[in-house]
C-alpha cells in the first residue's frame, strides 16, 4: 500500500540548488536507506518530508490517515517530567482514548433510551477497536521493553529527564518515536550514541515492524541489516536501488558502467555526425548535412554519469618490522577498585590487522596507551617488536596543531627529501587539495581534520598504525577508501572501532571486551558474531540441561555440598588445538573466497549460481562457528 509520494521536489540555497525534481514513492513495509555524500541534502530532504522545512517546488503527499514522525535531533523536555512519564507521552492519543472508553462505558451503563444506547455502543466499539489494533492494553509492558532495549535501567524510570546526558536524551527521543509507531518513520542517524549491543537490539526491533521507514545512516552494517531498498541522493537527483547497502554498491557500479557506455557511444555518434556535417556542409551533399543536423538537434543528450567516490588514500611503503609486532602477557589494568581488563594475553604478528571493540569505558583506549608506552599496566608485560615505529591517531585528533595551516601541521619539519610539491601530492591522496592546504587545521571539518591526521602518519613513516575510532568523522565513501588503503598497507594495523562494517572489511584478528572478560577472536566481526551465536546457543542448552536436573527428586538426592564440581564433559572428539586452528584458517579462507564471488556483479545474473554460493557461505560459516566451539573446548580440556 502506498503511504507517501513525492513529486518534483526542489530546494536551493544561496550557493545553488541542493536537489531538483526529486520524485519517489514509499510503500507500507519498505525500509529505505537514504545515502549520499556530505552536503548532498539528505537532512534537508528529511525535514521537508516531515514538514519542518519547505521545498521550493513540488509536493509531499501522505496517504489519507497516515501518520508521519521524524527522529528529532534536539531534545526539548518539560521540567519535572520523569523518564517513564516522557516515554508514556508517546501514547497520549491512545491514553486519551482509554480514558474516553471508560467514560463511554459508564455513560452506556446509565443510558435510558435505545437511540442513546446505540450511539454510545457504536462509539465504544470504535474506541475498543482502535485500542485493540494498537495493543493499547499492554502499553506499560511495551514501554518497559523499548526502554530496556535502549539500555535504560528500571532505576532510571523515575529520574527527571533533564538530569540525563545528551546521548541518553537522544535515546529517549528514539524510544518515543518507536513507541508512537507512526505509519512513516524518518530516522536520521538512529544508531548514534548507541553501543553495539543496543544497535543489535534496534536492528531486530525495526526489522520486526511493519511501518515504512526512511533511514539516514553512516552505519553501513546497520543499513545492511535493516534496509530493503536504497535511495542515493547525489548530483541533485535521487536514484533508487533494490536491496540493502551491499546490493546498492554492486548495482550502482553496474549501472554506472552501463550509463558510461551509453554516454561514450552517443558522444562517438555525435562526433562522427558533426565531422560529416563539417565536410559536406558547403558541397553537393549540403542537404544531407542539413538533414543530419536536424537529427542531432532532436537528439536527447545523455549526460556524463558521475560516481560518488572517496579520496584515493594510500600509506605507501614502510620499513619491515620483526615477526612479532606486540606481545602482551597477563596484562591487567585497574583504577582503584575498578578492573578494566585482567590477565589479557595475545601476540600480534607482522602484517596483521587487529581490531579492538567493546562498550564505552571498558578500557579500549587505555590498552592502546599501554601498547604505546603512555600508560603502565597494573601488572603483566607488553613487549614491542623489533624496528616498530608506531603512528597514533587519537579519536579527538589532537595530533595536529590547530593554529597551523594544513600543510605545515602535516609537515611540521621541512625535509629535503620531501619537497612541498610531494607534500601537496600526498595531501591530494587524502582528498585535501587546492586552497584547503593553506587553511588552519582549526577551520577544517571533522572529516578533513581526520584525513589530514592520517596523512601525518605517512610523514612520520609509521609502520604500525594505531587508530582510535578513525571512521568517526568520515562519510561512507571516505571510509571505503580508508578500508581499502589499510587492506593494502604493508605494515601492521591496530584499530579501536565501533564500526562493524569497518571491522569486517579490515580486521583479521579481534579483541572483544565483554562483561568480566576479554575474548580473542581469529577473524573479523562476522566471525565474532558466529562465535557469539554459537556460545549463546551452547549456554542456553547448558541452562536447559541444568533446569532439567533441578527436579524435586534430583534435589533430594543431591550430592553433599562439599563435593567437587563435576568436570566438564567433552562435546567434541579429542583433537590438538593446533590442528583445529589450522582448520579454522582454512574455513576462514574459504569464506573470503566465497564472499569475493558474491562481490562480483556477474553472479547476480545466474540465480542458481547465486543461491548455491549463498548456501555455501552459510554452510562454511556454520562449520567455522562449530570449529570455534571445538577450539574453545580443546583449549580448556586438553
Amino acid at each position: 500500500m502506498l503511504v507517501m509520494s513525492c513529486k518534483d521536489l526542489s530546494r536551493a540555497y544561496d550557493k545553488g540548488p541542493l536537489f531538483e525534481g526529486l520524485s519517489f514513492e514509499l510503500f507500507h513495509g519498505e525500509r529505505v536507506g537514504l545515502v549520499g555524500p556530505n552536503g548532498a541534502g539528505k537532512t534537508t530532504l528529511m525535514r521537508i518530508l516531515a514538514g519542518q522545512d519547505q521545498s521550493d517546488t513540488g509536493e509531499v503527499k501522505l496517504h489519507a490517515g497516515a501518520r508521519l514522525r521524524i527522529l528529532d535531533q534536539q531534545a526539548e523536555f518539560a521540567p519535572g517530567r520523569t523518564l517513564i512519564e516522557e516515554a508514556r507521552s508517546a501514547f497520549d492519543e491512545l491514553l486519551a482514548a482509554q480514558d474516553e472508553l471508560i467514560r463511554v462505558g459508564e455513560a452506556l451503563a446509565e443510558a435510558k433510551t435505545e437511540i442513546e444506547q446505540k450511539s454510545l455502543f457504536a462509539r465504544f466499539e470504535r474506541l475498543n477497536e482502535l485500542l485493540s489494533h494498537n495493543d493499547a492494553y499492554t502499553l506499560d509492558h511495551k514501554i518497559e521493553q523499548v526502554l530496556a532495549g535502549l539500555n535504560f535501567k528500571k532505576a532510571d524510570f523515575d529520574r527527571e529527564v533533564r538530569s540525563f546526558s545528551g546521548g541518553q536524551q537522544r535515546r529517549l527521543l528514539l524510544a518515543k518515536l518507536l513507541l508512537a509507531g507512526p505509519d512513516v518513520m524518518l530516522l536520521d542517524e538512529p544508531s548514534n550514541h548507541l553501543d553495539i549491543d543496543t544497535v543489535r537490539w534496534l536492528e531486530g526491533y525495526l526489522i520486526a515492524q511493519s511501518q515504512a521507514m526512511i533511514i539516514v545512516s553512516h552505519d553501513r552494517y546497520f543499513l545492511n541489516k535493516v534496509t530493503t531498498k536504497t535511495f542515493e541522493l547525489h548530483n541533485r537527483r535521487i536514484s533508487s536501488y533494490p536491496g540493502n547497502y551491499d546490493a546498492y554498491v554492486k548495482l550502482r557500479a553496474e549501472r554506472y558502467e552501463q550509463e558510461l557506455k551509453a554516454y561514450e557511444s552517443q558522444r562517438e555518434y555525435i562526433e562522427k555526425q558533426e565531422e560529416y556535417i563539417r565536410r559536406v556542409n558547403y558541397g553537393q551533399l549540403a542537404k544531407q548535412a542539413q538533414s543530419r543536423q536536424k537529427q542531432l538537434d532532436k537528439l536527447e543528450i545523455v549526460e556524463k554519469p558521475t560516481l560518488v567516490s572517496g579520496p584515493n588514500i594510500s600509506f605507501g611503503e614502510v620499513m619491515r618490522t620483526g615477526d612479532v609486532v606486540f606481545e602482551a602477557i597477563d596484562l591487567t589494568k585497574r583504577y582503584g577498585d575498578r578492573t578494566l581488563f585482567e590477565r589479557l594475553s595475545f601476540a600480534m604478528q607482522r602484517g596483521k590487522r587487529l581490531g579492538i571493540m567493546g562498550p564505552n569505558g571498558c578500557g579500549k583506549t587505555t590498552l592502546l596507551k599501554i601498547m604505546l608506552g603512555k600508560e603502565q599496566p597494573t601488572s603483566g608485560t607488553i613487549k614491542r617488536g623489533h624496528l616498530v615505529t608506531p603512528g597514533y591517531l587519537d579519536q579527538h585528533l589532537k595530533l595536529l596543531d590547530e593554529e597551523k595551516s594544513v600543510i605545515r601541521a602535516v609537515w611540521p619539519i621541512p625535509d629535503p627529501d620531501l619537497t612541498e610539491q610531494k607534500m601537496r601530492d600526498l595531501l591530494g591522496r587524502f582528498g585535501l587539495s587546492g586552497p584547503i592546504v593553506e587553511q588552519k587545521i582549526g577551520e577544517l571539518s571533522g572529516g578533513e581534520r581526520s584525513r589530514a591526521a592520517l596523512a601525518r602518519l605517512v610523514v612520520e613513516e609509521a609502520n604500525v598504525l594505531i587508530l582510535d575510532e578513525p571512521t568517526n568523522h568520515l562519510d561512507i565513501w571516505a571510509c571505503d577508501s580508508l578500508e581499502e588503503a589499510l587492506r593494502n598497507f604493508e605494515g601492521s594495523v591496530i584499530v579501536v572501532s565501533h564500526d562493524r562494517y569497518f571491522l569486517n572489511r579490515v580486521c583479521d584478528l579481534l579483541i572483544v571486551f565483554e562483561p568480566n572478560k576479554a575474548q580473542l577472536v581469529y577473524g573479523n566481526y562476522d566471525t565474532y558474531e558466529l562465535l557469539r551465536a554459537a556460545q549463546e546457543a551452547a549456554a542456553a542448552e547448558e541452562a536447559r540441561r541444568q533446569a532439567a536436573k533441578a527436579t524435586p527428586e534430583s534435589s533430594s538426592n543431591s550430592a553433599p555440598t562439599n563435593a567437587k564440581p563435576a568436570k566438564r564433559k567433552r562435546k567434541f572428539p579429542y583433537r590438538k588445538v593446533e590442528d583445529i586452528e589450522a582448520d579454522i584458517a582454512t574455513q576462514e579462507t574459504e569464506v573470503i573466497r566465497l564472499e569475493a564471488l558474491l562481490a562480483d556483479t556477474d553472479i547476480y545474473r545466474d540465480p542458481n549460481k547465486l543461491t548455491a554460493t549463498m548456501q555455501a557461505v552459510e554452510t562454511t560459516k556454520n562449520k567455522l562457528a562449530e570449529l570455534y566451539l571445538h577450539w574453545e573446548e580443546a583449549s580448556e580440556l586438553n
